[in-house]
């Protein structure tokens, strides 16, 4: 099978890995060709994913035509430019399937990464979603992996399970995708606000409270949308929220790990190698949220902290003198 990744980041540079490492001829394409050029000679990614050997089945461009010779594809740009990497792979044509590995939300319109892949390549084309705890720099090492490839069509993911599993590397399918977005993206907001527990110094009583509320809102939102309730407790949920959470490969976390120790936004954001998803997230869930009339406090506190500058002291503070309730209603 031919099949080619956009986005030579870390994840889409284990993807391609993975996917080479498994006999498929693999098109890895980087948006500078300057940066495909030190991939090709080097045989390595050294910016975004060092001291991992590229397999010789995988092939570096930075001409975004020679995608066209693969009829699937993997889009592991990050979500603000889905769109136009999208819109430029139709133009191509001969694309059969579309996998994004992305998690979040389009910035402006908050749409769903499977809904703006549909409006850009049609109908004709299958569409599926990546999730579930894997962080580049362990796929890559082949330390063993599970995720979730979400497509509402059977066939679509069925096609995206069987090209991506390995001995280390496990696919199951789904068809709720919103339900899969939706954990997927969201978990990025709890993961910063994770890291500012970890800046304050809190310990595991905290960590463990804020991941157990963290997924009550989470599928709160997601099952008010219309996802099925069992999601969140699958791979794109609980899974990939403990792994990101917890781990010291999560961007998310660092960046709410910064935020508490004194460092403003921008000089979080500024401090890690690949985008920290979860800070455009946290604008978009809250307003989803919102019109959806449902409670996300943990949301709201993070965006109060990045966006409105209050002190992350306080904003726990205020989420331990809420209202007391019943724990579920």
């Amino acid at each position: 099978m031919s099949v080619a990744v956009l986005g030579s980041g870390s994840w889409g540079t284990a993807l391609g890995v993975v996917l080479a490492r498994a006999g498929h001829r693999t098109l890895l394409w980087a948006r500078r060709a300057e940066a495909a050029d030190e991939m090709r000679e080097r045989r390595e990614n050294v910016a975004y994913l060092p001291g991992v050997p590229l397999p010789p089945g995988l092939e570096v461009i930075s001409d975004l035509a020679r995608a066209a010779e693969a009829p699937l594809a993997v889009l592991a740009v990050p979500t603000k430019a889905q769109r136009a990497v999208a819109r430029d792979r139709a133009r191509l044509g001969g694309l059969r399937a579309a996998l994004c590995a992305a998690k979040g939300y389009e910035p402006d319109t908050r749409r769903r990464m499977s809904q703006v892949l549909r409006e850009e390549f049609g109908d004709a084309v299958g569409v599926a979603v990546l999730a579930g705890p894997s962080h580049a720099e362990e796929v890559a090492r082949e330390i063993p992996t599970t995720v979730v490839v979400a497509a509402e069509d059977e066939p679509t993911g069925l096609v995206f399970q069987d090209l991506l599993m390995t001995s280390t590397f496990r696919v199951y399918t789904n068809t709720d995708v919103l339900g899969v977005e939706t954990a997927a993206s969201l978990k990025n907001v709890i993961a910063i606000a994770a890291g500012i527990c970890d800046g304050l110094g809190f310990g595991d009583n905290t960590k463990g409270a804020l991941l157990t509320r963290g997924l009550a809102e989470i599928s709160r939102l997601g099952v008010a949308l219309g996802a099925r309730p069992e999601t969140f407790y699958g791979l794109a949920g609980i899974g990939d929220l403990v792994t990101t959470c917890i781990s010291h490969h999560s961007r998310n976390r660092r960046v709410g790990e910064l935020v508490a120790q004194g460092m403003d936004l921008a000089g979080a954001t500024a401090k890690t190698v690949m985008v920290a998803e979860g800070v455009a997230t946290t604008k978009s869930a809250l307003a989803i949220a919102r019109e959806a009339g449902v409670e996300m406090p943990i949301t709201e506190k993070v965006h109060d902290v990045l966006y409105d500058g209050k002190d992350p002291r306080t904003a726990l503070g205020e989420l331990m003198d809420r209202d007391a309730k019943a724990e579920v209603r």
